[in-house]
């Protein structure tokens, strides 16, 4: 090991996988002169070819090749062991609390596994947020972050991280007129009559997930309140009213009895990363700053 450089390792992995000199200098943002001289090194350092280079192609030699096995599973775990000592000097160690509304979708798990991953000293507990309380939970300290619906207008609150915009859904029951529809309008939701979150929720919030107008000021009637996304979802199967929800929770409470049908002329509905400004901690930004990164 004397004198070995992990740089010349990484290099080697990184070629090992991309069999490509141009590519692997632009995975680790070098010249491809510099791979060809952290493989002569590394090749030197071992008495052997490692990997054997044409014209036409690159393929590693079968010492490359054993090599390349045995190497991978060590380099992981020694890049894990740096990686958790500056997690460590960062704080972001411990556990970090996160609060959602309705189903953690695909966006949200991955994240959560990326910064898992990435700070092993850190794991994450999650709690489902009622609907119609997107922020009590935050101030009451029972969750350190909440991933809820925008806007978020409260001014102790910082919006750290947005995910992707969703076009927004409404769901009907299967027998309503309007479950063969391709689509439907913003104005078509006044002949609706609309399920929307109870209080606590701030009025701002309500009125963001439930439109009280559409965009040429037809009043939208609404049906109920409810607490819940699942209550929202049975009074819909039910013929009870209708809801506005985002794709990905349309896609993720498929059933029978309910379609979903997207909805031209609403502004997307968007999921936002919010925590108190006055607790902002390195957990936090580290979980903001990977969220931001998927």
């Amino acid at each position: 090991m004397a004198g070995l450089e992990t740089r010349e390792l990484e290099c080697f992995l990184v070629l090992a996988e991309e069999l490509h000199f141009g590519r692997t200098g632009e995975r680790l943002y070098v010249s491809q002169g510099r791979v060809s001289q952290l493989l002569r090194s590394l090749e030197r350092r071992i008495g052997a070819r490692l990997v054997e280079r044409t014209n036409r192609r690159v393929a590693l030699t079968p010492l490359g090749e054993r090599f390349r096995d045995s190497l991978q599973p060590a380099y992981a775990q020694l890049s894990a062991v740096v990686e958790q000592a500056r997690a460590e000097a960062r704080g972001v160690t411990g556990v970090l609390r996160l609060g959602f509304q309705g189903p953690a979708d695909e966006c949200v798990v991955s994240a959560i596994r990326t910064f898992e991953s990435r700070f092993p000293s850190c794991t994450t507990e999650l709690t489902e947020l009622p609907l119609n309380d997107p922020f009590s939970a935050l101030r009451r300290g029972e969750v350190d972050a909440a991933i809820v619906l925008l806007p978020v207008e409260e001014p102790d609150l910082l919006v750290a991280a947005t995910f992707p915009a969703e076009q927004q859904h409404i769901a009907i029951s299967a027998q309503h007129a309007f479950a063969d529809r391709d689509e439907v309008s913003a104005e078509d939701l006044a002949d609706l009559h609309l399920i929307a979150p109870a209080s606590p929720a701030p009025t701002y919030w309500q009125d963001a997930q439930t439109p009280p107008r559409t965009p040429s000021g037809r009043p939208i009637p609404r049906a109920s309140t409810v607490t819940t996304l699942q209550e929202a979802i049975t009074r819909t199967a039910a013929g009870q009213g209708a809801m506005l929800l985002c794709g990905p929770t349309a896609q993720h409470h498929a059933r029978r009895d309910i379609r979903f049908v997207p909805v031209t002329g609403l502004p997307p509905s968007t999921l936002g990363l919010t925590y108190p400004r006055a607790a902002e901690t390195s957990q936090l930004r580290a979980f903001a700053a990977t969220l931001a990164e998927a």
